[in-house]
């Protein structure tokens, strides 16, 4: 009666410890995925703004006097590409979150 006690105790005591590690993974799979998302955002946005930078000197260069134009439109595009940085931030931490 003993050994059929001590077998039950340790039946559960590996199932509490699976289902320990199991929430463990999912946890450090859902940091994973939210660095990664929050890691490509960034690159993204970076590579999108140096790019809208890089080309409005060149418009700039090209014609001085529209300048005030597109400083305009680079700074509403720049500002709209931020947005969506922003708002994959918030999505890969919401998905880190959410289990």
């Amino acid at each position: 009666m003993v050994d059929m006690v001590t077998l039950l105790l340790s039946v559960q005591a590996d199932t509490v410890a699976r289902h320990a590690a199991e929430a463990a993974a999912k946890n450090v799979n859902s940091l994973l995925g939210a660095g990664l998302g929050i890691g490509l955002a960034v690159i993204g946005v970076g590579l999108g703004i140096g790019r809208i930078g890089g080309q409005a000197v060149e418009a700039i260069a090209r014609q001085p006097q529209a300048s005030g134009d597109i400083r305009g439109a680079m700074i509403l595009t720049a500002a709209l590409i931020e947005g969506v940085g922003l708002a994959a931030l918030v999505f890969a931490l919401l998905f880190k979150l959410i289990k």
